[in-house]
């Protein structure tokens, strides 16, 4: 199964179509409104704004699962994004991302892309999952990496294609 074909909801409960993305580069993350990391959907929007011409998109997934940090629903989620970080990619259901009630996009993402001595589990929120113009992942980011780091790599799957 490719990430294309995974199906997920929008924060407002719309089916959204991953199909309508191949061909582009995506970062996918899972996001919350009250961590340390936070701040970092101002640097994600930077980047989506910077490159979304030249086919690519960050997509946010709320997630609680991690020291209940964003405790908030779906909506209220984009509504707070919005409001505190200008963000206007695009924003999914809040999911799982971890454990047996895990979302499948995430389960699939883990597996493709394991992290540090290959422990698959993401281990806080903000983890990162640049994938590739043809569906595969690349890599993997943990949450400490920020716009930089992410630039330079983003910079290079968007030269591929």
């Amino acid at each position: 199964m490719s990430i294309h074909d995974h199906q997920c909801l929008t924060a407002q409960g719309e089916p959204f179509n991953f199909g309508a993305l191949r061909g582009q580069v995506l970062l996918i993350v899972n996001v919350a409104s009250r961590c340390g990391f936070t701040p970092q959907l101002k640097e994600l929007e930077r980047l989506y704004r910077r490159y979304r011409e030249r086919g690519f998109a960050v997509i946010g997934f709320p997630c609680n699962q991690f020291g209940h940090q964003s405790p908030e629903s779906a909506l209220d989620f984009c509504t707070l994004s919005a409001r505190e970080y200008q963000v206007s990619f695009p924003l999914m259901e809040k999911v799982k991302v971890n454990g047996s009630g895990a979302h499948p996009l995430f389960v699939e993402l883990r597996k493709e892309a394991p992290g540090v001595l290959g422990t698959t589990a993401i281990k806080w929120n903000f983890t990162k999952f640049l994938v590739g113009r043809d569906g595969r992942v690349i890599r993997r980011f943990s949450p400490r990496d920020g716009e930089v780091v992410l630039r330079e790599a983003l910079e290079l799957a968007l030269d591929e294609g």
